[in-house]
């Protein structure tokens, strides 16, 4: 005997499942971003992009659970970094903002005596790096 509905009509829509992955951790309904994975023989969380598919023994975390990620005392958490993501700023980067920022704020006649090299007749003044200045004694 043959079913009366066609196979299309036989599957089940369903609003319940979603194709996006989700956040393991509970209440929590937002987007996964990172997988984490527990290492037990080496005592090791790894946190890593988000798999490729979902596995039972893995957890998928959003971006703030995965920022936030603990491990148990004695354990190690090793976060692989995505070579597809954006680079976080480095020391140079942040020293390099800094300095362009100094740069902007300091006056007009200033930042012209800085690029020419020549400094206001101040007879006390002896040298300058950067806004620091070495001063004469005033014995002298």
């Amino acid at each position: 005997m043959q079913s009366r509905r066609s196979p299309l009509k036989s599957a089940v829509p369903s609003n319940v499942v979603s194709p996006v992955r989700r956040c393991s951790r509970t209440a929590c309904g937002r987007p996964a971003v990172a997988t984490l994975t527990y290492v037990y023989a080496d005592s090791t969380a790894v946190l890593g992009p988000l798999a490729t598919y979902a596995e039972p023994h893995c957890y998928d975390l959003c971006a703030e659970h995965s920022e936030r990620l603990t491990a148990p005392r004695g354990w190690e958490v090793v976060r692989l970094t995505d070579a597809s993501a954006p680079a976080r700023p480095s020391g140079d980067d942040l020293e390099a903002l800094a300095n362009a920022v100094r740069e902007a704020a300091r006056p007009q006649g200033r930042a012209a005596e800085a690029q020419s090299g020549r400094r206001t007749a101040d007879p006390m003044e002896v040298a300058r790096r950067g806004h620091l200045r070495v001063l004469r004694s005033p014995d002298n």
